[in-house]
């Protein structure tokens, strides 16, 4: 039986409380092996709404809510902790050379502010002032190891090797625009949060708060098979390549843009998503009158990659809010496209029973 079509208001709604959590999400630090900011954070906030609640031994907070009837699909929704970021690796006098951790463009890097170590402690990424570089220094594109992170003489003192550091930027909202650092993915983390608060009863709900995803999917590749699901979600944020292009050339990757509500994988890099999974989405949306939109086939990659290889394979889709400026010091996305991503989810859940494993892949 076809549901009759619903307005997407039925879902939960991203309040004042939702954003405010964003908001102390994307201000705290947790570069990629380095969660822990966030992992304290994010198991204050589940510790009412999970039955079993474990840190395992990379740091990934796995938690689940208990099916209330039966038949029951354990459901693994994942969203990554993690953020791109920097290492220090050897200097002095407050000077550092400095690696990136995951992927992160170096020419955007100079002049911007960052925060350095376990006290978050003020430095900027110098590079050679424009008075100071030759000509073929000015031609050629700026290299990481020209670059320094500066904290000072005595802030110098207080780091060491190894200390992580990220964009010092703070999050703030801007009309219909959410701005800040490493909202990838803390959108998907306050998305898994509220799914957990709203989970449908005839749910295993498996929810993995990952680490580790912008270094290689890590975190997830050990949560999906300690987890074993019938099935999976990853909650993610994907470019949005909707600005406009000045020499007349089409962007040859990105398709998604803002406004048009959450981006469906059908491919990337590292999935082929389950077309089962795909056709359940995109027929909910149509049901509830939810905008979505196609990501395309190609690069990027999310912590599907690392789940749908786990035991004798894990049928899985990525469901992502499209952002732009990714991987830099402040991303912009929508709050509409936030909420229709979570309506889509929620509704999803609703609809899902074991039949759809029954079909066709």
């Amino acid at each position: 039986m076809t549901p009759k079509k619903t307005s997407p208001s039925t879902s939960p709604l991203i309040g004042a409380e939702q954003i405010a959590l964003l908001e102390r999400l994307s201000n705290a630090v947790a570069v990629s092996g380095a969660e822990h900011e966030v992992r304290k954070i994010v198991m204050a906030e589940i510790k009412d709404l999970a039955d079993d609640i474990k840190v395992d031994a990379l740091g990934n907070v796995l938690a689940t809510k208990h099916a209330r009837q039966e038949p029951a699909l354990r459901v693994m929704l994942a969203a990554h902790m993690d953020e791109v970021g920097f290492m220090l690796v050897d200097g002095e006098d407050g000077l550092y050379e400095f690696a990136t951790v995951g992927g992160i463009d170096v020419r955007q890097l100079p002049g911007k502010t960052v925060l350095v170590g376990k006290d978050h402690l003020p430095g900027v990424i110098g590079a050679k002032p424009i008075h100071h570089t030759t000509a073929d220094e000015r031609r050629n594109a700026i290299s990481l190891d020209s670059l320094r992170i500066d904290v000072g003489n005595e802030n110098g003192k207080k780091v060491h090797p190894g200390d992580r550091a990220t964009f010092a930027t703070r999050f703030q909202q801007l009309g219909p625009s959410l701005v800040g650092k490493a909202l990838d993915d803390r959108l998907g983390v306050v998305t898994l949060i509220e799914l957990l608060r709203h989970a449908p009863a005839h749910i295993e709900l498996l929810a993995a708060f990952t680490v580790q995803e912008e270094v290689g999917l890590r975190g997830a590749r050990v949560a999906g098979y300690a987890l074993d699901p019938q099935l999976a979600f990853a909650l993610d944020s994907t470019p949005a390549g909707d600005l406009p292009s000045w020499d007349g050339a089409e962007s040859p990757r990105y398709n998604t843009r803002l406004d048009g509500g959450p981006a469906i994988y059908v491919a990337d890099q590292g999935t082929l998503s389950d077309p089962r999974l795909i056709q359940h989405l995109l027929q909910t949306a149509e049901t509830f009158g939810i905008p979505c939109q196609i990501r395309q086939p190609g690069g990027g990659g999310t912590d599907a990659g690392a789940i749908h290889k786990q035991r004798a394979g894990i049928p899985v889709v990525s469901v992502s809010v499209p952002g732009r400026y990714a991987h830099t010091a402040a991303l912009v996305a929508r709050l509409d496209d936030w909420q229709h991503t979570l309506a889509l989810m929620v509704h999803a859940l609703e609809r899902l029973t074991p039949a759809i494993l029954e079909q066709e892949r």
